[in-house]
């Protein structure tokens, strides 16, 4: 299944962007670290309070001064605030830090889980590029929001109250004053705040498509530059690049206007504070001590009001950002139906099919027209059935299901007699192995890639199935050898194929799956390949989805799809003479006899050792 589904964007109607139910989202991620949150919490509280302490201290440096009392004790309580506070400051960043950085390894080890567990047409029915940016950048967003933004919010709030507090203590009428200049910001403030988040969403949500977008055109790069597309792509990506761009610059617009009403706001409740306050000192009714407090109060008012107008939009972003990896447990998992042991029950005899296909009609989605109908099919436990068929009839579809990628709307799967409901997901992947027609590349070396199935395997049976595949020559030319990274500028695209064939022949599947496995390679290597299959063949079941004749003229059965329906099953010679379908894809493909001679002929010779390894 190759469709692209981007995730719909989040609506932009919402009433408030600290809802309840979306807090509790972001919440959620921060949950398990309530412990450490709420001593981080203590800690940013305690420095606090030893910063609003400082301007009483001040004031009483200043009333020593007027009075020729000693100033010891004052300079030195100061002097211990600074070192106690840089103390505490020093641990509450660390710590919070630290859980920082637990919140991101979290959010991203659910997310891959939840990827790699999720069923094939969940995961590819979204770009891959958007998924791999909610791994990536979301999960930072969400760190700043849990391990600072929480904390900033209460903190700064108690800053806030405590300043204002303590502001009364010493002019009831300046902190009137002040509250009046306050009071006009926060209106202002809380105006623009919900744009800033609807922003910061829409932004995010146009970075996941670019990355998208970015990410398919980047494995098609030569698809790409053959036609002469770069121009096209160029502007596809920096369609959304510019549309981020542009919600991006809407929220510096407001945060810039919103700081600016912010630091105007403090600056004119100080304005007003020093003609109030001289007012009151020159009418005797405000000792200047205290005015010089209040205004290392007022001045100290900007830290707790520019914490928490950063911090809301920090928890914003955050709350945004947590959305969008939370969509990730909309993905349907591959949730394991079997009791366990139960894979591992005594198989069937040999007079049992390893594989049946009862009446399965299957469809890749709800309300989607079925890609295969009432398919009747039993693989028999050893010999090679291969199945063919014009583009569109299902014969991928099929493997699909064999290999539970799809489940069956109608009919069941049986495996050595018993449904597949009785197996888990891994019980029968076990006794299948698998080599796709594109074969991509697995990020690691040959040697990982070649492990993937079979991890215990030893060098000496890597080997043999390079061996048996025709590669280990070519493989031992590589400077690192079985060690070299795998990528597509070091192997071709047949040497990719035929990694991938030994890697399923090394795993010594009960029946192995091919996907067009032989449709990169020359006709010498095509022989041995051939003869691989047969040799597998003669001990187990080997099913063939073919495209070139020459890979399935020997089988033992091979069975003609059409419209996602069986349309006829038999070997070659019986075909030929019975179904037009069958003479009319022989024709398309223009196999002659000769041809077919010819590749008789050289598997032949592999067979007797003519042709070496």
């Amino acid at each position: 299944m190759s469709a692209s589904v981007s995730s719909p964007p989040s609506s932009p109607s919402v009433p408030s962007s600290l809802a309840v139910p979306r807090l509790r989202i972001l919440w959620s991620f921060a949950r398990p670290h309530r412990r450490t949150l709420v001593l981080g919490l203590c800690l940013a509280l305690f420095v606090s309070g030893l910063g609003l302490a400082t301007p009483m201290v001040t004031k009483q440096v200043l009333d020593a001064l007027g009075t020729s009392a000693s100033l010891t004790g004052p300079v030195t309580t100061l002097l211990v605030l600074l070192v106690v506070g840089g103390a505490v400051s020093f641990w509450q960043w660390i710590l919070l830090g630290t859980l920082g950085e637990r919140v991101v390894l979290e959010a991203r080890g659910s997310l891959v889980r939840r990827f790699l567990r999720a069923t094939v047409p969940a995961v590819t029915s979204r770009p891959t590029g958007e998924l791999v940016t909610r791994v990536t950048s979301d999960t930072v967003l969400l760190r700043e929001a849990t391990s600072e933004s929480l904390i900033g919010l209460i903190n700064g709030a108690v800053m806030l109250v405590g300043s204002l507090a303590l502001m009364g203590y010493l002019d009831p009428v300046l902190l009137g004053t002040t509250l009046a200049a306050i009071a006009v910001t926060g209106l202002l403030f809380a105006f623009l705040m919900p744009g800033i988040a609807q922003a910061q969403q829409r932004a995010q949500e146009h970075v996941g498509r670019l990355g998208g977008v970015l990410e398919g055109t980047l494995r098609a790069i030569r698809t790409v530059k053959v036609n002469r597309a770069e121009d096209r792509m160029e502007d596809r990506i920096m369609t959304d690049a510019r549309a981020s761009a542009e919600q991006g610059t809407r929220v510096v617009r407001r945060e810039a206007l919103a700081w600016t009403i912010a630091w105007s706001g403090i600056q004119l409740a100080i304005i007003a504070i020093l003609g109030v306050g001289a007012w009151r000192v020159a009418e005797g009714q405000l000792p200047v001590s205290s005015l010089i407090a209040f205004l290392l109060y007022a001045f100290a008012l900007m830290d707790p009001v520019t914490e928490l107008s950063q911090n809301v939009t920090t928890l914003q972003a955050g709350i945004a950002a947590a959305e969008r990896i939370r969509q990730a447990d909309e993905l349907s998992t591959e949730a394991p139906t079997a009791t366990p042991g139960s894979d591992h029950r005594a198989r069937a005899s040999d007079e049992t099919p390893v594989l049946r296909l009862s009446k399965v009609t299957a469809a890749y989605g709800p309300g989607r027209a079925p890609a295969v109908r009432d398919i009747d099919l039993a693989i028999p436990r050893r010999g090679h059935t291969a199945i063919v068929g014009p583009s569109g009839a299902g014969k991928t579809t099929l493997l699909s299901l064999v290999l539970r990628f799809l489940e069956p709307t109608q009919g069941e799967l049986l495996l050595d007699g018993r449904p597949y409901r009785d197996h888990t997901h891994d019980g029968i992947r076990a006794r299948l192995a698998y080599v796709e027609q594109d074969t991509p590349v697995v990020p690691g070396t040959i040697r990982d890639n070649l492990l993937l199935a079979r991890p215990d395997a030893t060098t000496d049976q890597l080997r043999q199935v390079l061996r048996d595949v025709r590669l280990v020559d070519r493989i031992d030319a590589l400077d690192d050898g079985l060690d070299t990274h795998l990528s597509s500028t070091n192997v071709s695209g047949g040497e990719r194929q035929r990694i991938a064939l030994a890697r399923a022949l090394l795993a010594t599947p009960d029946v192995l799956l091919l996907d067009e496995a032989t449709a990169q390679l020359d006709g010498l290597t095509e022989a041995a390949v051939h003869h691989c299959v047969r040799a597998r063949a003669a001990t187990g079941a080997v099913v063939t989805i073919a495209h070139r004749l020459s890979t399935v003229i020997d089988a033992d059965t091979i069975v003609v799809m059409e419209a996602g329906r069986i349309r006829a099953q038999g070997r070659h010679d019986d075909l030929l003479a019975s179904d037009t379908l069958y003479r009319d894809l022989v024709r398309s493909l223009r196999i002659s006899t000769a041809r077919e001679g010819e590749v008789a002929g050289a598997e032949k010779a592999a067979q007797g050792g003519r042709v070496g390894y």
